[in-house]
């Protein structure tokens, strides 16, 4: 299943009330206090299309990204300033934080990839914190999760070393599309959606496949791509 790798994470968190709740949420990853109904599930999710990890699987990838960023920055900066920072607390917020941005999107057939659903009027990261309470999450992750976000001014290292981490990689995804698309955008003109082409080829070969076939030769990225598209 796509968010084993996220349940790997997960088992590195020690103390019981957190590990409970971010189990709770893997093993049942819905929205409880309302009856809205996601339209695809969590494994498809982008975490942003067309801005960042916009192909199938997106999310969960930027959600593990995030996850080991923030335990990795925790560490360093424990060991250089000698501070306290409370990793469990820093791996279930980073888990969790955009657990449910699945429900905001649909599939894109026109264009490839996905988009915002029109229906949808609760964001992601109000969602989480309203899900959280429901489920009787502890105050200090629903805090951390909401300081992550920008809903509550930073009080919390924790919330800081989330927002920081979720930042970074969203900013590495960003750039990384953005290359990629860049190399691609004259097959538009030869009618191949290269939304739609990138994410088959990515859910075919890998997003390092794709990054490792541009660092070695964009025109052979661009052949393979172009190759892929003709059997879409």
């Amino acid at each position: 299943m796509c968010i084993d790798v996220l349940w790997n994470v997960a088992k590195e968190i020690k103390k019981e009330n957190y590990g409970r709740i971010v189990s709770n949420i893997l093993s049942d990853p819905r929205l409880s206090f309302t009856e809205a109904k996601p339209l695809i599930d969590l494994c498809q999710a982008p975490a942003a299309p067309r801005k960042h990890h916009f192909f199938t699987g997106g999310l969960v990838l930027h959600t593990l990204s995030v996850a080991l960023i923030a335990k990795r920055l925790a560490e360093i900066l424990k060991e250089v300033y000698g501070i306290n920072i409370n990793e469990d607390l820093v791996i279930a917020g980073a888990l969790l934080h955009d657990i449910f941005k699945f429900y905001q999107y649909i599939s894109d057939p026109v264009n490839g990839g996905y988009r915002a659903r029109d229906d949808w009027y609760l964001s992601h990261d109000y969602a989480i914190v309203a899900e959280l309470a429901k489920r009787g999450a502890p105050d200090e992750l629903i805090r951390v999760v909401s300081e992550a976000h920008g809903l509550a001014p930073f009080s919390t290292l924790e919330g800081f070393v989330v927002h920081l981490a979720d930042s970074i990689d969203a900013r590495f995804g960003e750039f990384i599309q953005s290359m990629l698309v860049s190399k691609l955008k004259d097959i538009e003109k030869e009618g191949c959606a290269s939304y739609k082409a990138l994410d088959e080829f990515v859910k075919r070969r890998g997003l390092k496949t794709a990054v490792e076939l541009m660092q070695q030769s964009s025109e052979k990225l661009v052949k393979e791509v172009k190759e892929l598209c003709k059997q879409l």
